[in-house]
């Protein structure tokens, strides 16, 4: 059964969005009839006109905005939509608005662990809002949380992964050591993240102070304020200060993540399949995470990755000696975590379990 298909995104950013601009072009090519409601100059308007997705320059900017409502809702009413899917803030508290007296049924998209209380008032302008049919998590944890949130009423919760293709990054070249100054023979953690309280950075720090001194283990930081005063003073405590290394935020950070031995990552919550986790396993490198709700479900522990309790420096210190002191094991899970991307983290998985949602819904 053909659906007619309206989204509400921003898809200015060509490589942050790729996982959720392909579901709806591969739903588009399946058969279903896509309209897109986005920025005008977003990266992805050439790729969907291409795969014959119609696209509308608008994206909400105020929120409850009875002129951007009327927009919607002139559409909605005009294209006659079996489905509406949101997916930021804006376009939730005033695409909900704008669904009010039409058919279309209309589901919220959720990617972040947290935030959402029964007792928040907002929560009901977004997702615990009546008119809202079902609520897409990217992760178990997601769900999980929103059906602790929903107290007075229960919205329907579908769990659907966004996932990615081996093929995007098979044109990555990884770095060698020597093209960063780095030496040849060291071993590889990185962690690719914006400095924030979530992802847990003076903890992963304080893992380096548990390896032996003569660990030929370096740290790669790309991101965004990562060489704060608290983290540069732990860096200074340790016994290698000079295995750490800064390297703020760089456009060629998959070339570091492809020749790295190992994605690092010590989140401490919120997160929810963390994607630059994935994109890491796409590259064939596997992966030392926390055990936080939805980052959890992507590695299997000793297999594609290590997975450990978070907010604990040694028992991340010691998964991470392990991986270095067991190379060839190490390598394996590279290997594995390309197979657990391609069997369970895959795009095309997205699309059909996209698909099927929203023909349970329309049903």
């Amino acid at each position: 059964m053909p659906l007619k298909i309206l989204v509400l995104s921003n898809y200015r950013s060509t490589i942050t969005v790729r996982p959720e601009a392909e579901i709806f072009i591969g739903l588009q090519k399946a058969g279903h009839q896509v309209t897109i409601m986005t920025y005008g100059d977003s990266a992805y308007v050439a790729p969907f006109k291409e795969a014959g997705i119609e696209v509308i320059d608008f994206h909400a900017q105020k929120k409850l905005d009875k002129k951007e409502i009327a927009i919607i809702h002139k559409e909605i009413v005009k294209g006659d939509y079996d489905i509406m899917h949101l997916f930021n803030g804006r376009s939730m508290v005033n695409g909900i608005q704008a669904a009010k007296g039409t058919r279309v049924k209309v589901l919220l998209y959720r990617g972040f662990e947290g935030h959402i209380h029964w007792y928040d008032p907002t929560a009901y302008f977004k997702f615990l809002h009546p008119r809202v049919d079902a609520i897409m998590c990217n992760s178990e944890g997601v769900a999980e949380h929103i059906a602790k949130a929903s107290i007075f009423r229960k919205p329907r919760l579908i769990t659907v992964n966004k996932g990615h293709r081996l093929e995007w990054y098979q044109d990555v070249e990884a770095f060698k050591p020597a093209d960063l100054d780095l030496p040849a023979d060291g071993f590889y953690a990185v962690c690719a993240a914006n400095n924030r309280r979530m992802k847990g950075v003076p903890y992963l720090l304080k893992s380096f102070a548990h390896l032996p001194p003569d660990a030929n283990i370096h740290l790669l930081l790309l991101g965004k304020d990562m060489d704060t005063e608290e983290n540069k003073k732990i860096v200074a405590s340790l016994p290698n200060p000079q295995n750490i290394h800064f390297m703020g935020w760089r456009p060629d950070s998959l070339r570091i993540v492809k020749m790295a031995d190992t994605f690092i990552l010590a989140s401490l919550y919120g997160e929810s399949i963390t994607k630059s986790v994935l994109e890491g396993m796409s590259l064939g490198t596997p992966a030392l995470i926390t055990d936080i709700p939805g980052n959890r479900e992507m590695i299997e522990d000793g297999v594609s990755g290590y997975v450990v309790p978070k907010a604990n420096p040694e028992a991340m210190g010691k998964a991470l000696l392990k991986m270095y002191q067991n190379p060839e094991a190490t390598k394996a899970m590279g290997k594995a975590a390309l197979e657990r991307i391609k069997n369970r983290f895959n795009s095309e998985i997205t699309i059909k379990g996209y698909e099927e949602a929203y023909l349970s819904l329309v049903d």
